[in-house]
């Protein structure tokens, strides 16, 4: 679904030049907030059905969420002379604190239903309490009670950033080791191309799925091993950069193969990925001396969900708590971390004013919204 509102005093009358409701009276003689059922009616043609919902001075039109349907609602209102503004720029004249605009922009970015109910629980207060609480220590010098609240919401801002993106999980290994099949698995969908030839993915692939309620995008990687040819070699490349920066490394082994010096290799090469066992099915050379971890088989499913389970706890050891506050821009972070030193230094004049930035009411620069613009 789209959502284009329309607010002034002639709103009704520009959206009833347009709207057709199936009660076959005017819009300005049907009742105030109630759901309104009709067509879009323009001069080139009849389009499709949408809900209406008025009230004195503001409309709500709600379409179809493609692009086209509601580029058609706002080219026809244009036309009739309403100004067209981004639901961003109206928000942030609003009035508002910083952390409710903040949460209702981050909200619109919520990765899934778990990360948008902690963003909710920010713009209903959850952050603003905690705010409030430290800044009556600093007001009574008590530094003591200060440092561990910052230093608390300081932890908790770790998952600011994944309530708005996904955790990157790169899955790499040696050649026909199951990565492909290792992500399918996973997704619950054939989302990456299998194949029992060496060197079959050479790109770099990505599928979204929610662990826990927790966004999570996995990366199916070429095969780490020496390239027969340079778009191979591409390919690994590419592997190995996700892997420097990815949140985290599952590093997939064939265990119906012996554990080699190529295999070991790549082990030692990423020191903090999970390892996983995979091919559990087929019969073969056993554990050995291979280093710890999760049995699976792509194929029958059999520790998918252990893996699953491993990789979430891996990623967020601590899951927050309800109503619990935390940072989730990177404004919120760099002023929090300012106020902390500054209590360290028993400076608490300015740390007060760094924690006073985080929410007073006073105009936000607009790169301090950039976060939502381009997340990393």
């Amino acid at each position: 679904m789209a959502t284009v509102a329309v607010g002034g005093p002639q709103a009704v009358s520009r959206v009833g030049r347009f709207f057709q409701p199936v009660a076959g009276r005017p819009l300005d003689r049907l009742p105030e907030n109630r759901i309104l059922l009709g067509r879009w009616q323009t001069a080139a043609e009849t389009g499709e059905e949408l809900i209406v919902c008025r009230r004195e001075t503001t409309v709500e039109i709600h379409c179809h969420g493609g692009h086209a349907a509601a580029q058609v609602v706002i080219e026809s209102l244009a036309s009739a002379g309403c100004q067209v503004l981004p639901w961003q720029q109206v928000l942030a004249k609003t009035g508002q604190d910083p952390i409710t605009i903040e949460a209702t922009r981050a909200l619109a970015q919520a990765v899934t239903q778990r990360t948008a109910a902690i963003l909710l629980d920010q713009r209903q207060g959850a952050l603003r309490r905690a705010l409030d609480q430290i800044a009556r220590c600093l007001a009574a010098g008590d530094a003591a009670t200060a440092g561990p609240m910052l230093e608390q919401l300081l932890q908790a801002a770790r998952w600011g950033p994944y309530l708005i993106r996904p955790f990157r999980v790169v899955i790499c290994g040696l050649p026909n080791a199951g990565k492909s099949s290792l992500i399918n698995a996973l997704a619950g969908y054939p989302r990456a191309l299998v194949s029992q030839l060496p060197g079959t993915t050479r790109d770099v692939l990505t599928a979204r799925i929610a662990l826990d309620g927790w966004g999570v995008e996995l990366a199916d990687t070429a095969g780490l091993r020496k390239p027969s040819d340079p778009i191979e070699w591409a390919g690994i490349e590419q592997a190995q950069a996700h892997g420097s920066y990815a949140d985290l490394v599952v590093l997939v082994f064939d265990r119906s193969r012996a554990w080699s010096e190529q295999a070991e290799r790549v082990y030692r090469n990423f020191p903090d990925a999970l390892v996983t066992h995979n091919k559990i099915d087929l019969p073969g050379s056993g554990i050995g001396n291979r280093p710890e971890g999760i049995l699976t088989s792509a194929l029958s499913g059999q520790g998918i969900d252990r893996l699953a389970a491993a990789i979430l706890r891996r990623l967020v050891p601590r899951p927050p708590g309800p109503r619990e506050a935390i940072p989730f821009t990177r404004r919120q972070g760099e002023l929090l971390a300012q106020t902390k030193e500054a209590v360290e230094h028993r400076r608490f004049a300015t740390a007060t004013d760094r924690l006073r930035r985080i929410y007073a009411r006073e105009p936000l620069h607009a790169d301090e919204h950039e976060v939502f613009e381009n997340p990393p």
